[in-house]
């Protein structure tokens, strides 16, 4: 089982870019990137509050689970 990160998915939906995201929520943007490629190993729950107030989404939208 897996984690997959739908940042870009949900980035793309709005139209938002990694910068214009970055400035909203106030996390770097080496960060963001990280989250966005999937090679963050976690996420606070603080961040994902904050992307998903920026996003206009839930926590779902963002993350998703899949078996292998």
């Amino acid at each position: 089982m897996r984690i997959i990160v739908n940042l870009d998915v949900m980035m793309a939906k709005r139209k938002m870019s990694l910068n214009e995201l970055s400035e909203k929520v106030g996390i770097t943007l080496a960060n963001l990137s990280n989250l966005k490629t999937g090679k963050a190993k976690a996420i606070r729950f603080s961040t994902l509050q904050l992307l998903c107030n920026a996003l206009a989404c839930q926590p779902g939208d963002i993350l998703e689970f899949v078996e292998e």
